[in-house]
Parts: C-alpha cells; sequence; structure tokens
C-alpha cells in the first residue's frame, strides 16, 4: 500500500460558506490536491502521462463529512492507494486538522484513458514502476 501527507494548508476564507465550513465542493478540489502530489512525490508527471496521450478522468467520487473543517484551520490530507492499479486506480484520503481530529474521508477512482480514441487502457508502465515497490510481497509469510 502507498500511504502519502501532504503538507498541511490553511483553509481559506474562499473555501468556505455562509456558515464559516469548508464548502463541501472544495473536497474534491483537495482529493485532488492529494492524489496530484503523491504521484508527484513518487517522481511521477501527470502532465507527461497526458501529454503521452493517457488521461485519467474521475470515474466515481465518494464523501463523508464527520466533522466541518473551518475558516482558517490548518488541515492534513492523507492520501493512500490501497491496490496496484490496472485499468482503474483507487485513491482513498483522510483530512484531519491541526488537533488531530479526522474531518473528512473520501475515495476517488479513476480510470486510464486513450486521449485518441476514448478507450479504456492499462495503467502506464512508468506508474506501475514507481507503485510496485509498495506492493511488494512479503518475503518469508507462509
Amino acid at each position: 500500500m502507498f500511504t502519502f501527507l501532504v503538507p498541511p494548508f490553511r483553509v481559506r476564507y474562499a473555501d468556505t460558506d455562509q456558515m464559516g465550513y469548508v464548502y463541501y465542493g472544495n473536497y474534491a478540489r483537495f482529493y485532488e490536491i492529494g492524489r496530484v502530489e503523491a504521484l508527484r512525490s513518487l517522481g511521477f508527471s501527470y502532465k507527461e502521462m497526458e501529454a503521452s496521450g493517457i488521461m485519467m478522468p474521475v470515474y466515481e467520487n465518494t464523501s463523508r463529512y464527520l466533522k466541518p473543517a473551518r475558516y482558517d484551520d490548518l488541515l492534513t490530507v492523507t492520501v493512500t492507494i490501497p491496490e496496484l492499479p490496472r485499468a482503474r486506480i483507487v485513491f482513498r484520503y483522510a483530512i484531519s486538522n491541526e488537533a488531530g481530529e479526522l474531518l473528512h474521508t473520501g475515495q476517488t477512482t479513476l480510470v486510464f484513458q486513450r486521449a485518441d480514441t476514448g478507450r479504456l487502457t492499462a495503467a502506464p508502465a512508468t506508474l506501475l514502476d514507481h507503485l510496485k515497490p509498495f506492493f511488494a510481497p512479503e518475503v518469508g509469510l507462509v
């Protein structure tokens, strides 16, 4: 399993609704920031993948709002890729505040799609090469 901790960031006024809570639609943006930075931390470039003709549209998005994040909170996003991707890749998210309270969980499933045909394709070999070390089988287990 691959896990990445996004550096903490502060909730801005523009991120909140009239009640001072983070607007629900902004969690999807936090997810995107998390997954792009997680892949970048591996040395994999989303931009280069797209330039090579492979896109990653979101296929499914789920969110669970446990407690509200508020203006000026310092948030941390933990991103997990629980399994080696094939034609789909799953990202899980946990968002916590500076007190360590879990505020939000979510998951997105993205598919690998050829830009020229729109057809699904296998995960790029370069991405798999970067992820495989995190999914190596346990040695010595019976």
